[in-house]
């Protein structure tokens, strides 16, 4: 069973960053496009951003929901099987627990593996 392990978030100030990572066992996103979505207070989960698997010399496709704006940026390491959400210009509204999952493909966002705890995002004054 892979496991997924979030981490990187915390309490920060409205126009702050944060960088949240996510980490999958047993090589658990070799091969995948990975997802990052969050769940903020009282709302269902959402989608925030993916990336195709790549290749030595390519990162991956991106792909982002709206709202984010271009203020974040999804990347990854293979090597380390690892992937990464850079948030900057974080607002209020970023406010949510944060997910990552390896994903069926870019367009069909189907989890593949058991959701992880999530790393909690507060963004406030």
């Amino acid at each position: 069973q892979v496991q997924l392990v979030e981490s990187g978030g915390g309490l920060v100030q409205p126009g702050g960053s944060l960088k949240l990572s996510c980490a999958a066992s047993e090589s658990g996103f070799r091969g995948y496009a990975v997802g990052w979505y969050r769940q903020p207070p009282g709302k269902q989960r959402e989608f925030v951003a993916s990336i195709t698997y790549g290749s030595d010399t390519y990162g991956g496709r991106t792909d982002y929901a709206d709202y984010v704006e271009s203020r974040f940026t999804i990347s990854r390491d293979n090597a380390k099987n690892t992937v990464y959400l850079q948030m900057n210009s974080l607002k209020p509204e970023d406010t949510a627990v944060y997910y990552c999952n390896a994903i069926r493909s870019i367009t069909i966002r189907t989890p593949v593996y058991t959701w992880g705890q999530g790393t909690q995002v507060i963004v406030s004054s």
